[in-house]
């Protein structure tokens, strides 16, 4: 039974992230939507292969409610779950795209939606043009007659720059394009792409969707017609999210609004101690006023995320002196939990990146990327005091 009254337009995310999606009253009065582990359900005559309830096919009820929630987190018709941010990214792009097809794509992306596009975009018949998606006046020249899809994220990683979005949604739509993006870094809890005019919107669901560091997911929302094709595209390949996980990905939504503001006082306090402090030579967070992107970012933005990075003045030692020191944060790769992680990209994120392409798009080595949890803040930047200070031994 679908929920009474799904969230509106009008009401607050924290409403929407706990309520979106939801059946009322759950089976057999349930408040918490159950796990539905089975594999075999019955089937009625008649009913079309992908509308049989299967796991792999991405239809049973604990599947369906999830989809649901995802849903509504996004504004969207329709969503699917999937394996991880990765299917998701790729189930959407080969659901889109035919050989012979072109895709624009942001020059600074994700080190794995990278590497897929460099390594396998050209065996599948795919091209692709990198275009900075600060420059407008240089979009409609990167197209060509076969481009079908614009791909960008609304916060990249790792440098957290903030492309021209609501433009870019409009130059797709003029073009007859598709627009994709990765909304993994902003949540929904600082910005809609949907409403903003993007056609399909993803998530790594591994990182703020699920938020405890405890499951690897994907997601993807949009038009009821365009879910449809990825739905389909899933099913044959089989990257479909097991219930658990599903549960476990419903569980951890019903408090991303409180988890990512929290995020994102943290990161602005953080980002705000080290653009001041003597040792650090650069801080990359678009809610500083400093940021090359501030004044757009503020503008499209609720809030501008929990994520941040740096270099320090005395290079790549001293960026590894930084991560020796800390206490706080797990030095782990990843991002979007409740606890802060810092890392350098080009040994985690971004290695599989060529070292000419890290260098082209700044992924130094010194590059420190942090990811702000929900500790307290003055602990927080605290604990960065005193890990810089061990920094100049």
């Amino acid at each position: 039974m679908h929920a009474q009254g799904e969230p509106t337009e009008t009401e607050s995310m924290e409403t929407r992230a706990v309520h979106g999606g939801e059946r009322r009253p759950g089976p057999e009065g349930s408040v918490v939507y159950p796990i539905y582990q089975g594999t075999v359900y019955s089937v009625e005559p008649g009913t079309d292969y992908h509308d049989m309830q299967y796991i792999r096919l991405n239809s049973t009820p604990s599947q369906r409610y999830l989809h649901d929630k995802l849903a509504a987190l996004e504004g969207a018709e329709a969503a699917v779950a999937t394996a991880s941010g990765m299917a998701a990214i790729t189930t959407t792009l080969l659901s889109v795209l035919r050989a012979g097809d072109h895709v624009l794509a942001s020059d600074c992306l994700y080190g794995g939606t990278h590497d897929f596009l460099t390594h396998h975009a050209g065996d599948l018949g795919l091209s692709y043009s990198f275009v900075d998606v600060n420059r407008p006046e240089t979009w409609a020249a990167a197209r060509t007659p076969r481009t079908r899809v614009f791909l960008v994220e609304t916060i990249t990683n790792p440098l957290m720059r903030v492309g021209r979005l609501r433009e870019i949604a409009d130059f797709a739509r003029g073009a007859g394009l598709i627009s994709v993006i990765d909304n993994t870094f902003a949540t929904p809890v600082n910005f809609r792409p949907l409403l903003a005019g993007f056609d399909l919107c993803l998530h790594s669901a591994t990182k703020y969707l699920g938020g405890h560091s405890d499951l690897v997911a994907g997601a993807v929302m949009g038009s009821a017609e365009l879910i449809g094709q990825v739905r389909k595209t899933l099913n044959h390949f089989g990257g479909s999210l097991d219930p658990h996980t599903g549960f476990l990905l419903a569980r951890g939504i019903k408090t991303l609004a409180l988890r990512v503001r929290a995020q994102n006082g943290n990161a602005a306090a953080l980002a705000g101690f080290l653009a001041d402090h003597p040792q650090v030579a650069a801080v990359n967070y678009p809610g500083l006023a400093s940021h090359p992107d501030h004044e757009h970012a503020a503008e499209l933005l609720s809030g501008f995320g929990g994520m941040l990075s740096l270099r320090l003045r005395g290079g790549e030692a001293a960026a590894q002196a930084l991560l020796d020191a800390v206490r706080l944060p797990y030095v782990a790769p990843s991002l979007g939990g409740v606890e802060t992680l810092i890392t350098r990209p080009t040994a985690t994120s971004h290695a599989g990146m060529s070292a000419e392409d890290r260098e082209r798009l700044g992924i130094t080595a010194d590059l420190i990327r942090v990811s702000c949890g929900i500790e307290g803040t003055e602990d927080l930047v605290a604990d960065f005091d005193q890990a810089l200070a061990k920094t100049q031994a």
